[in-house]
């Protein structure tokens, strides 16, 4: 295990470290801290966030599974709150291999406790946890729970919906990235028809991660 601190961090808005992107969420009346637990050198890698509805078709839940798989093994950084039951089941799959996470909860990481799981991935180098909450917000809430999904859509550099529930917020927050010129993919399948109606990209497993390892080629 390698010396990265399990001690949180601050870093405000005009540390050379802070993402540049988050900046400029609107999610925000101004931009805030960053506070982090890990790696803050993951935020300079190229990632992919993943969103999910609470409920979802089971023929997409099992494609995620196999598309999460699949960005594991090819190394590429997947960002995430990691809150719905699937994406839960992701973080188990991810936790099974050697690539880079961003872990991204709904509330402050202050007095946060760290599993023995996150601890090891922590001290390889490749488990980063951020939050734009200070130690005022210890709870996960609907309302803190936007702004983090707003501050991971912003970070990323492709967003991944897997499902979006009609009315659902899930739906509204891709609307809202679509409109912030944000890439937004999504899986061509006939059971995920509101989120390609919204014009977002419907694509194979294989299209998916390929866009992925094209955009680290560009950077």
């Amino acid at each position: 295990m390698s010396s990265t601190s399990l001690n949180l961090q601050t870093t405000p808005p005009d540390d050379p470290a802070y993402p540049t992107a988050l900046k400029t969420c609107t999610a925000f009346k101004s931009v805030p801290s960053l506070n982090a637990i890990g790696n803050m050198g993951l935020l300079s890698q190229n990632s992919i966030a993943l969103f999910c509805s609470v409920q979802c078709p089971n023929d997409l839940i099992l494609k995620t599974y196999d598309l999460v798989q699949a960005l594991r093994d090819r190394g590429i950084t997947i960002i995430s709150g990691f809150h719905t039951p699937i994406e839960q089941d992701c973080l188990k799959i991810l936790r099974r291999g050697t690539q880079a996470m961003i872990h991204c909860p709904a509330r402050s990481l202050h007095k946060i406790r760290l599993s023995p799981e996150q601890k090891q991935a922590i001290g390889e180098n490749r488990l980063l946890l951020i939050s734009p909450f200070s130690a005022s917000y210890p709870r996960v809430t609907a309302e803190l729970a936007e702004k983090r999904n707003e501050a991971i859509g912003a970070i990323a550099h492709t967003i991944f919906i897997a499902y979006a529930a009609p009315n659902s917020k899930t739906l509204a927050f891709a609307q809202r990235l679509m409109a912030a010129g944000k890439c937004v993919v999504t899986f061509d399948s006939s059971s995920n028809p509101l989120l390609q109606e919204q014009g977002i990209a419907g694509l194979g497993m294989d299209a998916i991660v390929r866009r992925c390892l094209e955009f680290d080629d560009e950077s």
